[in-house]
C-alpha cells in the first residue's frame, strides 16, 4: 500500500512538472569542486575512508584551493529499502554508523557532503534506485545533511536492459528536482544522464550540472567497449559535442565526468586532462585515492593559477580555436578582459609551438569578445610553470613533450 502512494504522488508530480519550483539557485556560481568515490573504489566505499578523505582535504590543501565537496558514490545502501518505512538503509558494514554521523563529520571540517542515487529503479551496482521514491529518498536526504546529489540513469528502461518500458529523461529528473526542493535542503543537482537526451537542452532549469557522456576511462583516446555501453578516454570525450558551450554558465555546467588525474596516465596527459577540464569549465571533482598522490599530482590539482581559469566568474567554457601542425589550440574568454589559451601537443612525440600572436584574429561570439593584434597588447603569463613570459608582441615558443599542454593567461596591457 505504501509502495501504490509513493508511486501516485510521483505520477502527480509527473502532472504539474511546469507548475513546482525546480532546482535551487545559485548553489554553483563557478563549477563545483570535489572528489567522488567512484573510479577508485567502485561499490567498495565506507565510512573510514570518507572520513580519511575528508580529514586529507584539509591536511593536503585541497581545502585551500577550492575543493569543498566529499561525495559517496554507488554501493553505499544494502540491498533492499526497509520493508516497513521503505526508506534507504546505509549498509550496516560499510557505514556502521550511518549518514548522518559522516555527514556530520564532513561537515565539522568546514566541507559538505554528497551522495548518489539512480533514476531507474536500481543504481549501476544493482541497489535500489529512486523510481517512485524521489520524494522520500530526497526527504532522508535532507535529514541527513546532504548538499550535493548525483543522480544516474541505470535501469531506467528500454530494449537493451530488457524493460518493457523507457523512461523520460526530462521528466524523470525534473520530478527528482522538485523533490528536492520540497526537502527544503538546498543541495547540487548532479545530472549523470550520459547525454543521451541532450540534457544541455533542458536541464538547467532542473539541476546545476549534466554530465555530458557516458563514464570515462583512464587513458588519453581510447574508447573500450563493454557491449552495451563503452568508456571514453579524456579526449573522447572531449570532442564529442563540440558545439554545446552555448549551454554552460553559472549554476548550469556542462559536467565532462570526474577527473582520472593521479590514476596511471603519464604525467604530461595528467596535466592535459586536469588543464582542459579547466578550460572547459566542467566541474571538478577528483577521482584518484587522494592518501596516494604523489607531490607532482598534488601540485597540479592544487594549482591555484589553472583552478582560476576553471573558477572564472564569467563562467564561459572555451573552444577550439584552431587545429593544425599537429597541436590544437583553445581559448576561454575570461572576466577583466583577460583570456585563457592551451596549446595541446596532439602527436606521439615533441613538438615544438612557434606561435605568432597576430597571425590570427581573435572572436568569440558567445560573448562578443574579440582581439585584434594590431591595437591590443598582453601580458602572458605560464599557468602551469608559473612565469611570466612577456608580451605578445613576440611569438610563443616553448617544445612540448607527447600529448603536453601549456596554459597561458593572457591581461591587457595599458
Amino acid at each position: 500500500m505504501k509502495t501504490k502512494h509513493i508511486l501516485a504522488a510521483t505520477l502527480v508530480a509527473c502532472a504539474t512538472l511546469n507548475s513546482v519550483a525546480q532546482k535551487f539557485e545559485g548553489l554553483a556560481p563557478t563549477p563545483p569542486m570535489g572528489w567522488n568515490s567512484w573510479n577508485t573504489f567502485a561499490c567498495d566505499i565506507s565510512e573510514k575512508t570518507v572520513k580519511e578523505t575528508a580529514d586529507l582535504f584539509i591536511k593536503l590543501g585541497l581545502k585551500d584551493a577550492g575543493y569543498e565537496y566529499v561525495v559517496i558514490d554507488d554501493g553505499w545502501m544494502e540491498m533492499e529499502r526497509d520493508p516497513e518505512t521503505l526508506l534507504l538503509v546505509p549498509n550496516k558494514v560499510k557505514f556502521p554508523n550511518g549518514i548522518k554521523s559522516v555527514a556530520d563529520y564532513v561537515h565539522s571540517k568546514g566541507l559538505k557532503f554528497g551522495i548518489y542515487n539512480c533514476a531507474g529503479i536500481y543504481t549501476c551496482g544493482g541497489y535500489p534506485g529512486t523510481r517512485g521514491f524521489e520524494f522520500i529518498d530526497a526527504k532522508q536526504y535532507a535529514e541527513w545533511g546532504v548538499d550535493f546529489l548525483k543522480f544516474d540513469w541505470c535501469s531506467t528502461g528500454g530494449e537493451n536492459g530488457g524493460y518493457a518500458y523507457q523512461q523520460d529523461a526530462k521528466a524523470s529528473y525534473t520530478i527528482m528536482s522538485q523533490a528536492i526542493r520540497k526537502a527544503g535542503r538546498p543541495m547540487i543537482f548532479n545530472l549523470c544522464e550520459w547525454g543521451n537526451n541532450n540534457p544541455w537542452e533542458w536541464a538547467a532549469p532542473v539541476g546545476h550540472s549534466w554530465r555530458v557522456s557516458g563514464d570515462i576511462a583512464l587513458c588519453w583516446d581510447c574508447e573500450l567497449n563493454y557491449g552495451n555501453w563503452a568508456s571514453l578516454g579524456f579526449w573522447q570525450i572531449i570532442r564529442k559535442h563540440p558545439d554545446i558551450r552555448k549551454y554552460s554558465g553559472p549554476d548550469h555546467w556542462n559536467d565532462y565526468d570526474m577527473l582520472e588525474v593521479g590514476r596511471g596516465m603519464t604525467a604530461a596527459e595528467d596535466r592535459t586532462h586536469f588543464s582542459m577540464w579547466c578550460m572547459l569549465a566542467s566541474p571538478l571533482i577528483l577521482g584518484n585515492d587522494i592518501s596516494k598522490m604523489n607531490k607532482e599530482t598534488l601540485e597540479l590539482v592544487t594549482n591555484k593559477e589553472l583552478i582560476a581559469v576553471n573558477q572564472d566568474k564569467l563562467g564561459i567554457q572555451g573552444y577550439r580555436f584552431i587545429n593544425e601542425d599537429g597541436f590544437e589550440l583553445w581559448v576561454k574568454p575570461l572576466s577583466n578582459d583577460e583570456w585563457a589559451f592551451a596549446f595541446v601537443n596532439m602527436t606521439e612525440g615533441d613538438l615544438k609551438i612557434s606561435y605568432d600572436w597576430a597571425r590570427h584574429y581573435v572572436k568569440d561570439g558567445l560573448v562578443s569578445r574579440e582581439i585584434n593584434w594590431n591595437n591590443s597588447k598582453f601580458s602572458v603569463r605560464d599557468c602551469i610553470d608559473h612565469k611570466d613570459l612577456g608580451d605578445t608582441s613576440k611569438k610563443f615558443e616553448k617544445t612540448l613533450t607527447r600529448h603536453d599542454i601549456v596554459v597561458l593567461r593572457l591581461a591587457p596591457k595599458k
